[in-house]
């Protein structure tokens, strides 16, 4: 269970950023809240979501990135592996 405050919001940032990922919240017409330019490793996130959208959002984009588990801290390293068990657990076994 994901708890939905500013600390957890850093963490989940700090995933793309350590990979060399910018994060940008800007204001546009995102239908899921997020726009990936791969070539230039930018992540343009809606600026008009909550904590919790912002949250959500991450949770849903972080495993489409392509992120080097190397460069990431021990912490990150676990909050990232475990956003990809939670992804890939087929609805009703969660």
């Amino acid at each position: 269970m994901i708890k939905y405050t500013q600390s957890t919001l850093d963490k989940l940032e700090h995933i793309p950023e350590q990979c060399g990922y910018v994060l940008r919240y800007e204001r546009g017409t995102f239908q899921s809240g997020f726009c990936i330019l791969e070539a230039k490793k930018v992540v343009v996130l809606n600026k008009f979501l909550q904590t919790e959208g912002r949250i959500n959002t991450l949770l849903e984009l972080i495993p489409q990135l392509d992120i080097d588990t190397n460069l990431l801290t021990d912490d990150a390293r676990k909050l990232y592996w475990g956003i990809l068990s939670t992804n890939n657990t087929p609805e009703g076994e969660a």
